[in-house]
């Protein structure tokens, strides 16, 4: 007689977060033995990078998000749930979600992302929305429009005044993309469109704490994004930071500037991941991890992409953008893979900086590979190119690339549509 000893149940990974990070994990574990279930609380996977092009009227919401149930359809071992998580309890290894339910872990990994932060004065979160997600930037393509439409019945040209100045908060890559594409939509875009304004006389701010835009490139890279905005109409004040932000407009450097749209970029807050598990933070409330990309005191707890602070020896510190937490979910998927097989050895995380890209308005960039550097026509194509190849699929990577062939040849753009139901009240105002 056989005596059959009952099989070991898979090992249960629990991913919280379908960004970057999270997916390129799953990716990566795929065609395992391991039962992994994924929970984000918005049921698509959103392709960041290109967030503010849709703030901007210049792609619709379709071309950079995709189900994420759809993504995962085909890997029989992951499970995708949509909820909100609010905890974990790392002594009973479950993940505590919103509506009362505990989720079993083996493995966790917490790629939770970030919201916008505004150092300390979160009162000023109406009047100068963040942009993280596709509801902010379609709140802020909104704006952005409806702006054009309210100085159009606006007969005081003091107040028409107010309404064309669009004021951006931050100088770092998404505050000079933001800028960049405002000017392009005003003075190309919407040429002809109106019957009482000039929408080319539109006012673009933007403004920086510090005393250069892009800082984290290369001072003449940033030198040459400063005279490519200005080209464009865009004012940039340096060196003054934010001290007020209001209904009516911001004041900075002692000085008022009234102004109806205006866009916070200027930085994150973590998501509460470090809170979950009791561990230290940055300020940013960012999880301080080990160097193989887990959590104090929890080996089996791996926290990557804009929820943690990872030290990098070339740079100081691992950047907050998409290569990077894809790097770090490979490196997961890999070590995870290691300890099923008896390998426990610690494997650091190493960081490949790819270079930087940065681009402005719709014939500039400027592009650092560290080997080469490159503006303006040239490096457009390239981040283009760059951004194009990370798409998810070859109809969004047309579509993307044929929308963008069209503004660069005629400056239209198809996804000039004010969606929200109180936009029509909101005119009338």
């Amino acid at each position: 007689m056989t005596i059959q000893t009952p099989a070991q149940p898979p090992h249960r990974l629990v991913i919280v977060g379908g960004g970057f990070g999270g997916l390129e994990t799953v990716n990566n574990l795929r065609h395992t033995d391991i039962s992994i279930t994924l929970i984000d609380q918005r049921n698509h996977h959103l392709f960041q990078p290109l967030l503010y092009q849709v703030a901007t009227s210049t792609l619709a919401t379709s071309e950079i998000a995709w189900p994420i149930r759809h993504l995962l359809r085909k890997y029989k071992n992951v499970e995708t749930l949509l909820g909100t998580v609010e905890g974990v309890d790392t002594a009973a290894r479950t993940v505590l979600t919103a509506d009362g339910e505990a989720i079993a872990y083996d493995t966790l990994v917490l790629a939770t992302g970030a919201r916008h932060a505004y150092f300390g004065h979160d009162d000023w979160e109406p009047y100068a929305p963040g942009l993280k997600t596709l509801e902010d930037a379609t709140t802020i393509r909104r704006r952005i429009l409806t702006a054009f439409e309210k100085a159009e019945r606006e007969p005081d040209p003091a107040r028409r005044a107010e309404y064309l100045t669009f004021v951006i908060i931050g100088g770092g890559p998404t505050g000079v993309e933001i800028a960049g594409t405002i000017a392009d939509l005003a003075r190309d875009t919407l040429k002809g469109d109106f019957r009482v304004i000039d929408p080319a006389t539109a006012r673009v701010v933007l403004i920086e704490g510090g005393p250069r835009v892009l800082s984290a490139f290369k001072e003449d890279m940033s030198a040459y994004a400063k005279q490519a905005l200005e080209k464009l109409g865009v004012t940039v004040h340096l060196g003054n930071p934010v001290t007020e932000c209001h209904a009516d407009g911001v004041e900075f450097g002692g000085k008022s500037l009234r102004a109806k749209t205006i866009i916070w970029a200027a930085g994150v807050q973590a998501s509460p991941a470090a809170k979950w598990l009791n561990a230290p933070a940055d300020r940013a409330g960012r999880v301080i991890v080990n160097a193989d990309l887990t959590a104090p005191d929890h080996p089996e707890i791996f926290v990557i992409g804009d929820t943690a602070t990872v030290a990098d020896a070339g740079r100081g510190m691992v950047p907050g953008i998409a290569p990077a937490a894809k790097q770090q979910g490979v490196h997961v998927a890999k070590t995870i893979k290691a300890r099923l097989a008896g390998d426990l050895a610690i494997r650091p995380f190493t960081y490949q900086h790819a270079g930087d890209l940065a681009t402005i308005g719709k014939r500039a960039a400027v592009t650092d590979f560290g080997w080469i550097k490159l503006k303006g026509y040239i490096a457009w194509w390239l981040w283009g190119l760059a951004h194009i190849y990370f798409l998810i699929g070859l109809r969004n990577r047309l579509a993307v690339a044929l929308s963008w062939l069209w503004i660069s040849i005629t400056g239209a753009r198809s996804a000039r549509l004010i969606t929200q139901k109180d936009a029509a009240e909101e005119v009338g105002s």
